[in-house]
């Protein structure tokens, strides 16, 4: 795909893109895509995906108890459960505000660790990485934010979302759909969203504005972005996927590149089909 080529425009030091269709097709890459990068928030998926597994597992149920006085583990992964952004805080009572919140996964990950009693990095890599075949990611760390990985690991990733193998697809249907609708909150880097729409581990676009994503994304899409200048969108519409991983810290320059890059490869998304 020739939009993927205009990472080389960016102002990083490394770049690499790919587009991997809802077939499992991988349309075209872009730069050195076996480079191991700092995932940041882009963690938070690959962590809540592993949560899913241990939730149809049986090892633990969305609705049970889990982090403050109030709190499940479906507030958890929607960033409802009142905890601060950093800190083991909480700041409002569940489910009333969309408090985004790295606390708040790493609360998810020990509970996971606790009920499985396997540690949650290895956990997920039993339960995910291994299985889709992910062996340059780790997850070490906090689940919310110490994730590393490859372009070409989180293709592999891209595509099971978007026909899944590990979960029941009714699972993830519902990991993308809206959790407490109509809450608001700040999309860090993007400000106050009214709503601030998020599913279960995954930020849904529809109609935030300004957006990580494209102008043409459809309101379905859903994905990540992380402070280490990467991204993971998912279109339904578009039925692709597409991931971006760098090695510069998110900031003004990713705001002004990421949203023209989107809507170039969904343009050419749509010429080719």
């Amino acid at each position: 795909m020739q939009s993927l080529a205009m990472i080389e425009n960016w102002p990083v030091p490394t770049a690499a893109a790919a587009v991997v269709t809802s077939d499992g097709t991988l349309l075209g890459t872009h730069g050195p895509t076996a480079h191991r990068f700092p995932l940041a928030s882009v963690t938070k998926p690959l962590a809540a995906y592993a949560a899913l597994v241990a939730y149809e597992e049986g090892a633990v149920e969305l609705d049970e108890p889990a982090g403050p006085e109030g709190s499940t583990v479906r507030h958890l992964l929607a960033h409802t459960s009142g905890l601060a952004f950093d800190e083991h805080r909480v700041t409002a009572p569940p489910g009333t505000r969309r408090l985004y919140s790295n606390a708040g996964f790493e609360v998810l990950g020990d509970h996971i660790a606790k009920a499985t009693e396997i540690p949650f990095a290895e956990y997920a890599r039993q339960a995910v990485l291994e299985p889709l075949g992910m062996t340059s990611t780790t997850l070490e760390g906090s689940p919310a934010k110490d994730g590393v990985s490859t372009v070409d690991d989180l293709a592999r990733f891209a595509a099971e979302v978007q026909a899944p193998r590990l979960l029941d697809p009714r699972t993830v249907l519902e990991a993308q759909t809206v959790v407490h609708p109509g809450l608001k909150g700040v999309l860090p880097g993007y400000g106050h969203q009214n709503p601030n729409d998020w599913g279960l581990g995954f930020e849904i676009r529809d109609s935030k504005s300004p957006h990580w994503t494209g102008l043409s994304s459809s309101p379905a899409t859903f994905g990540h972005f992380g402070q280490s200048g990467t991204f993971l969108w998912i279109d339904p519409a578009a039925g692709a996927a597409c991931v971006a991983l760098t090695d510069r810290a998110f900031g003004p320059w990713a705001a002004e590149v990421w949203t023209p890059f989107t809507d170039a490869v969904l343009a050419e998304l749509g010429t080719a089909r």
